[in-house]
C-alpha cells in the first residue's frame, strides 16, 4: 500500500528545514514576509500556506520548492535533506 506520509505523520520532508532557513534569515523574516518574498517571485502563497508547510500539513509541489530555495540561495536538495 502506497504512504505518502512521513513516519511521523507529516506530509512533506522540507518544512522543517523551511522554518529553519527563514528564522535564520537577517533581519528576520517572518511567515507573511515569506509569503510576500515568493508572490515577488510569481508564487501565490500566503501566511497561512507557509505556516501549514513548516508544520508538515500541507505538501509541497516541486515548482514551490524551486521557488523557496530561489528564496533561501539554496539547492532543493538541501531543503529535503
Amino acid at each position: 500500500m502506497y504512504k505518502n506520509k512521513n513516519n511521523d505523520g507529516t506530509l512533506n520532508l522540507c518544512g522543517k528545514n523551511i522554518k529553519r532557513l527563514r528564522q535564520a534569515l537577517v533581519p528576520a523574516v517572518s511567515q507573511r514576509m515569506l509569503a510576500d518574498r515568493l508572490q515577488l517571485l510569481g508564487l501565490d502563497l500566503d501566511k497561512n500556506a507557509i505556516q501549514r508547510i513548516e508544520s508538515g500539513q500541507r505538501f509541497v509541489t516541486d515548482i514551490e520548492l524551486a521557488v523557496l530555495a530561489q528564496v533561501f540561495d539554496t539547492s532543493v536538495d538541501e531543503l529535503l535533506k
